[in-house]
């Protein structure tokens, strides 16, 4: 098994030499992992998630069993 510092080599190595198209990949790669990286839930939801759990924790909601979840949606597709 390769090392990291192996594959860092071997990569920087084939950029060197790489056509345009392996440069196009390899920078949509980039791309997508800095949007990725950048992506945070934001506050709003957690507010939403805390607000639903205190009306469980207060009985005011139900929830259901991942089984009651199927089982009612495919009964909704009937």
């Amino acid at each position: 098994m390769e090392s990291t510092v192996d594959i860092r080599k071997r990569i920087h190595e084939f950029i060197d030499i790489a056509d345009e198209r392996i440069l196009r990949i390899i920078n949509s790669i980039i791309d997508a992992e800095e949007e990725d990286d950048n992506y945070s839930v934001p506050s709003s939801h957690y507010d939403v998630v805390n607000e639903r759990r205190e009306k469980y924790i207060n009985g005011e909601s139900k929830s259901y069993t991942w089984e009651e979840v199927k089982e009612k949606a495919k009964s909704a597709l009937k």
